[in-house]
């Protein structure tokens, strides 16, 4: 993983959360939000809450009187969620390292996580300390993305930035979101960190966008793959951008785009 793979600064979580989230991450954060809300927990964690989808997903699902702990290592991400779930008392916000989370032992009935796991440095690490925190008999629910080839539009916006940079592509979406999605390895990482009852499987569905523009702002500009972009050239953000719009819109028309999706969803006891 790159240094820069986990920095969603600046322009970043806002255009994530206006754009991505209704394009790719609302209807897991709803997947996620019937899982929590089966089983019915009294206190819940989130880490890598980002700009709070499943947040606020989940939160819709929940009674009152539960008590709701959402954190993130970004802060910028976490003002976003804050905000957009204003006078929720049921929810804290708390900025926190999913590999030292700063809870006490069998604090929570249930830790959710949505599209995280792949940024964390040791997976195993990390989930020893979901364990740590959950009570006896508690879940751990959480989703990884599939690899990119079962991800259309990321798959497709990725493949036109390496005609743009053919000597050195950017390689975020590969190497990071869609870089830890084999099943084995999931479960190993979850049996070393002490996971004994382990539920894997796959998810597909359909991302929707309005056009080609919506998808190429959003991969592009939405995600730390900017980062990479502007490393190598910081003028080319636009002309990089314009490039994944084309190449889109060369293979899905003018109009709204519909592409196929897909995720691998864990639950672990």
């Amino acid at each position: 993983m790159s240094s820069t793979d986990k920095v969603f600064a600046g322009s970043i979580p806002k255009i994530y959360d206006d754009y991505l989230v209704p394009m790719i991450f609302a209807v897991y954060a709803d997947d996620i939000a019937r899982r929590v809300a089966a089983l019915s927990p009294s206190a819940l964690l989130e880490i890598a809450a980002g700009t709070g989808a499943v947040t606020r997903a989940v939160a819709a699902a929940l009674p009152r009187g539960i008590r709701y702990v959402a954190t993130d290592l970004n802060e910028p991400m976490l003002a976003i969620a804050a905000q957009r779930q204003a006078n929720d008392d049921r929810i804290t916000w708390r900025q926190a390292d999913g590999m030292a989370l700063p809870f006490a032992d069998a604090e929570f009935d249930v830790v959710c996580c949505q599209f995280g796991a792949m940024f964390f440095p040791d997976r195993v690490r990390a989930y020893g300390e979901v364990k740590r925190v959950l009570k006896p008999g508690g879940t751990f629910v959480f989703n990884v993305w599939d690899r990119i080839e079962d991800n259309a539009l990321t798959h497709e916006a990725s493949m036109a930035l390496g005609t743009m940079f053919p000597d050195d592509p950017p390689r975020f979406m590969i190497r990071t979101p869609h870089g830890y999605y084999d099943r084995d390895v999931i479960r190993s990482d979850l049996e070393r960190a002490g996971f004994l009852d382990i539920a894997i499987e796959t998810r597909s569905e359909i991302s929707h966008a309005p056009s080609a523009d919506y998808v190429a702002i959003a991969v592009c500009q939405g995600t730390p793959l900017r980062n990479e972009i502007e490393a190598r050239d910081a003028s080319k953000l636009q002309a990089a951008t314009d490039i994944v719009a084309e190449a889109i819109r060369t293979r899905h028309g003018s109009g709204p785009v519909e592409g196929k999706i897909q995720a691998v969803v864990i639950e672990a006891r």
